[in-house]
């Protein structure tokens, strides 16, 4: 017969009188991932981190301390003088190639944005409609994309070139006027340094149209079709259908196409470097950053106070574009 004076249930007891109740079992924890692959997980994570702390963050914040001192690059860090904001305070009031290079980058940006982008985005809804050929244009038009601003730069130079450039000897055969002189390196069109900077701007305009085609004809091609054909159906031709049911629906690719244009505009430095080194007209930011900081003078402080003014002038369209990306995935 069964003892019914203890519990039939009653938990055993083993050596040392430990009790293996479940509730006072403790559990072993489990991961998902092997010792490999944390190691694996460790180097794919913890390398380009790394190369971009220090390839990035650190240059940057060096570049943030540098603008505040007084530096020529020689000898060793005991060398740095702090002179606060001496720099800036030159740069905006005794340093007079610095407005004309920051208007410069203005005008770049505003033809990038009127002119270039409204350009690439004709192209993409004309490519948009399977047109013959569609992929032969495409790929002619993307084909300056894949290259380097100093290609193109290079290709420009060889373009506006006075003793064989195309447009030199397109000039002479037409009018009987050699219309393209040029001073050393400097491409200049009868002395006008507008001109010249107009010349490059459709150079770089070139590459950019490219760009802009390829967003947004990769957005055209993720719109529903059903909204065009309500659109349709209402009786909206094909300029209404594109502006108040299309183009509405491409914003998110008009909010990269956006910041993309500005820093492609404030970075724009390969380009002007290649032709001329920024002479004569063509002085942008990023050209006497270089100049200041690369040149005769080493002007390392005074470089790294204008590196930093770009800095702050291209970090308000990117936290706008991030704002705007992560306050979506949140909703």
């Amino acid at each position: 017969m069964s003892d019914y004076s203890t519990p039939p249930y009653a938990p055993p007891v083993i050596a040392g009188g430990a009790s293996t109740s479940p509730g006072k079992r403790r559990r072993k924890r489990f991961s998902v991932l092997t010792r490999r692959d944390k190691l694996t997980l460790g180097l794919m994570v913890g390398i380009p981190a790394f190369v971009h702390i220090f390839l990035i963050w650190l240059p940057t914040i060096g570049s943030v301390f540098l603008s505040f001192t007084s530096w020529n690059g020689i000898g060793g860090l005991d060398k740095i003088k702090w002179i606060g904001t001496k720099n800036y305070e030159n740069l905006f009031q005794h340093y007079p190639p610095f407005w004309p290079a920051f208007q410069n980058n203005l005008i770049w940006l505003a033809v990038f944005l009127l002119i270039a982008t409204p350009v690439g985005m004709f192209m993409a809804v004309v490519l948009d409609q399977n047109i013959r050929g569609s992929r032969i244009y495409q790929s002619v038009l993307y084909m300056p994309v894949v290259l380097s601003l100093a290609i193109v730069g290079f290709i420009a130079q060889l373009m506006y070139s006075p003793g064989m450039g195309f447009i030199n000897n397109f000039l002479t055969a037409v009018t009987g006027d050699h219309k393209w002189v040029t001073s050393g390196t400097a491409i200049d069109w009868l002395g006008t340094p507008g001109l010249n900077f107009a010349a490059v701007l459709v150079a770089a305009s070139w590459r950019h149209i490219g760009y802009i085609m390829v967003l947004y004809l990769a957005g055209l091609k993720s719109v529903d079709g059903t909204l065009r054909e309500a659109a349709s159906i209402d009786g909206a031709n094909g300029r209404q259908t594109f502006f108040r049911v299309v183009f509405p629906v491409l914003a998110p690719i008009n909010v990269v196409v956006l910041v993309v244009t500005i820093i492609e505009s404030l970075r724009a430095f390969d380009i002007v470097y290649i032709i001329n080194k920024g002479l004569n007209g063509l002085g942008l930011l990023s050209v006497l950053i270089t100049n200041n900081i690369l040149g005769e003078a080493s002007l390392i402080g005074f470089g790294s106070a204008m590196a930093v003014i770009l800095l702050a002038i291209s970090i308000g369209p990117i936290i706008y574009y991030l704002a705007r990306t992560m306050g979506k995935e949140a909703e």
